[in-house]
């Protein structure tokens, strides 16, 4: 099982915190995280919201198309989204922040712009940016605390979220199916970490330890499940590394709904660079080199590496990029 971390104690003990989270982080990639401190009636929400959304017919959930947005906001369809080139079975919403698109703009500014928010079920927008505001507040916490846990100064990576961070929520479900094991393909997060929420008893969720040695990760009544993403992999010379995970089909007659939280900074910030105490820096595996997935320390080069190669009839549609490997990958 994967380690579980409790927030509170970095209240009481916060030496003791940083080092089981930068050790969680160095081992596995993965942790639960209880004691976060947003309320049940939030999260009950929200996985409700999501619930009655799925249970809309398919034509009016396409009135938020992901096609008609070149930003890569709104609804994707089953079969929507690629990973490594195969398809996903899944359908979801992508939210961004809300902001006006920019004249003229060119590469990972592209994704800058407005959300497609639907207009069933009501509460849904309002709900979902109080989500943003209470997920960005406990991912920045345990930032100053990895910062800290690594020898570097607690504030080290606030301004890189001061202005414009380019957070993304995904509400996914994963109908049961035998057409395909594939819910999501391996992967890893190409932004800083991941807070995801799972609908209780939603299986699926896999963690890969070692070559063909996949761990499941059920949800835990309570708890976030955290992972970090790629950009901490490169702030730490490869010390916390990004692990790839995947997600299986359900069954058919079972489905998952789950709901991630990218914690992300600016589309122009750079990643701060950690001079690791030696004692770490000895443990360090360096940044993986994968010609297939080259890693960025400027989020927006990762982000739309990783857009452009998930949803390449958005990216085409919109772009002109007639193959998204045409593009860096993810």
């Amino acid at each position: 099982m994967l380690p579980v971390l409790d927030l509170t104690v970095a209240d009481s003990s916060p030496d003791a915190f940083r080092v089981a989270l930068r050790e969680a982080a160095h081992t596995f990639g993965f942790f639960y995280l209880t004691g976060h401190g947003v309320p049940e009636r939030q999260v009950t929400e929200i996985l409700g919201l999501a619930r009655q959304f799925f249970g809309l017919p398919l034509e009016e959930k396409n009135r938020i198309s992901q096609l008609k947005s070149p930003q890569f906001r709104g609804y994707s369809r089953l079969g929507g989204e690629l990973t490594n080139g195969r398809v996903d079975w899944r359908e979801q919403i992508d939210i961004g922040p809300e902001r006006p698109t920019i004249a003229g703009a060119q590469g990972y500014w592209r994704l800058q712009g407005p959300n497609l928010w639907p207009q069933r079920p009501a509460g849904f927008r309002s709900a979902f940016e109080r989500w943003d505001s209470a997920l960005s507040a406990v991912g920045l916490r345990l930032l100053r605390h990895w910062a800290v846990s690594l020898g570097a100064a607690e504030d080290l990576f606030d301004d890189a979220f001061a202005d414009r961070p380019a957070t993304l929520i995904k509400v996914v479900r994963y109908p049961g199916t035998e057409e395909t094991p594939q819910g999501v393909g391996a992967h890893k997060d190409s932004g800083v970490l991941t807070l995801l929420l799972v609908e209780p008893g939603s299986a699926g969720l896999q963690v890969e330890l070692g070559p063909d040695e996949w761990l499941d990760v059920p949800p835990l009544p309570g708890a976030f499940i955290v992972n970090i993403g790629e950009l901490l992999e490169v702030a730490t010379g490869g010390y916390l590394r990004a692990t790839q995970h995947r997600v299986l089909s359900p069954p058919p007659g079972a489905d998952r709904v789950s709901i991630p939280y990218f914690l992300n900074p600016a589309l122009d910030a750079l990643v701060p660079i950690i001079t690791l105490p030696a004692e770490l820096a000895a443990l360090s595996r360096g940044v993986e080199a994968d010609p297939d997935n080259p890693i960025f320390n400027t989020y927006g080069e990762n982000a739309w590496k990783s857009r452009t190669r998930a949803h390449p009839d958005v990216a085409e549609l919109h772009h002109g990029i007639s193959s998204a490997r045409a593009d860096p990958a993810s």
